[in-house]
């Protein structure tokens, strides 16, 4: 579809956008294998390389780390050459790190798994970036399921890669390779399927298709944004809102689902149960999109931002108070915190939207990733630290009344219309 073809009319526009959103999702299912798989191992791997728990927290500190510089450079590079450009480039850089991350394995390097776990990060961010893809055509009214519509297709992937740990580990020791690297070789074929998925068929460019839009009729829905704002310019407590919900929940997220695999291998649970406590986890942080996106767009941002808070801190109970050998209730816990997590991003990332001139928007966007990414890092270094010196119980149990302070914070940094 050329630039002419989609300014042609409402109809080409509207075909434009339900094709941009196939793509996204065709490479998501992919990435979201990618994004599993080493969530399920990483903090294991390290262990075994470091030789400690107490730094089990480390993988995933770092691979956020990485994920929160990439959202910063993948902003920036879609802001100047668009979104295919930007999300292209990141998952090469994931499926680099997930190929390094099997090298430091197999010659029993921890310089090379930290450096490459920092690499591998890139993936992350690029899965969580794609969902702006999905909102660059869609008005105010759809902005919510187009955003769903996005994290959905990641649940296939993702609730598959978990479970493919046992089968990757048999390749992996197979090859004289440790067992725990086989799910880094999964990620590295799977981030590079999406990124080629979206560096073939990602044309035309849908944020700069949006900006062709908005000149050529500023009263068009890529255009919403600007009129919202007035004058292009963004809406700080749009902005603010949108930011603070995703912190807090990638925050407790984080710490609470990085230091389950170890709490239940502590417990004598196999990697059969932890994966699949991981992938129901991950089903629950995809899976409920569509309903809340169209929560979202029905009954506002702000009222499924304080309930992603409330669930957050219904799922800190439960896992405090799960018997350390009911994979169930686990998995009952793990699934609540992916919703809480769910409800949040989906929410935030349409305000944040909302708030945004699509002039500017990409990079602000990566601005406000970066921000999210840090507090996962933030998170999964003092989950570790805190698991150590207290309980698995206490670490829940914080992070979900931590996640409650998102309601005053939401409340008083309300944005307008939402």
């Amino acid at each position: 579809m050329t630039a002419i073809d989609y300014l042609d009319s409402p109809a080409a526009r509207e075909a434009l956008r339900r094709r941009t959103l196939r793509v996204v999702m065709a490479s998501q299912v992919f990435s979201g294998a990618g994004l599993a798989a080493g969530v399920t191992v990483g903090t294991l791997l390290a262990a075994d390389m470091l030789g400690t728990s107490s730094l089990s927290g480390l993988p995933v500190a770092l691979f956020t780390a990485g994920s929160a510089g990439t959202a910063l450079l993948i902003g920036r590079l879609s802001q100047r050459l668009g979104r295919r450009a930007g999300l292209t480039a990141g998952y090469a850089a994931g499926a680099l790190g997930g190929a390094g991350v099997v090298l430091a394995a197999a010659v029993d390097s921890v310089v090379l798994l930290l450096l490459f776990l920092l690499v591998y990060g890139a993936g992350t961010a690029t899965n969580l970036q794609a969902r702006y893809a999905g909102a660059d055509l869609a008005g105010p009214r759809r902005r919510g399921r187009a955003v769903s519509s996005v994290l959905v297709a990641t649940t296939l992937g993702a609730v598959t890669g978990p479970n493919l740990v046992a089968a990757t580990g048999d390749v992996a020791r197979d090859l004289g390779i440790p067992a725990l690297a086989g799910p880094f070789g999964l990620a590295a074929v799977a981030y590079g399927l999406a990124g080629t998925i979206l560096f073939t068929l990602l044309r035309p460019d849908p944020l700069q298709a949006s900006r062709r839009i908005a000149a050529a009729e500023p009263s068009g829905p890529a255009a919403t944004g600007r009129q919202r704002t007035g004058a292009g310019k963004p809406s700080t407590g749009g902005v603010l809102a949108g930011t603070t919900t995703m912190v807090l929940t990638q925050l407790v997220m984080v710490a609470v689902m990085a230091m389950t695999p170890i709490h239940m291998r502590t417990h004598g649970h196999d990697l059969h149960a932890t994966g699949l406590v991981i992938a129901i986890h991950i089903g629950g942080m995809y899976l409920p999109s569509p309903l809340t996106g169209l929560l979202v767009d029905r009954f506002g941002r702000i009222p499924v931002a304080a309930a992603s808070g409330l669930t957050l801190l219904v799922a800190g109970v439960v896992a405090a108070s799960a018997p350390t050998d009911s994979v169930t209730a686990l998995a009952l816990a793990l699934a609540l915190l992916g919703l809480g997590w769910n409800l949040g991003l989906v929410s935030g990332t349409a305000m944040v939207t909302d708030a945004l001139p699509v002039q500017t928007r990409a990079r602000t966007q990566g601005v406000v990733d970066l921000c999210v990414a840090l507090a996962g890092a933030g998170g999964g270094i003092a989950s570790g630290m805190i698991l150590s010196a207290t309980s698995y119980a206490t670490l829940a149990l914080g992070g979900g009344i931590l996640a409650l302070a998102v309601i005053p914070l939401i409340a008083r940094r309300r944005p307008a219309g939402a």
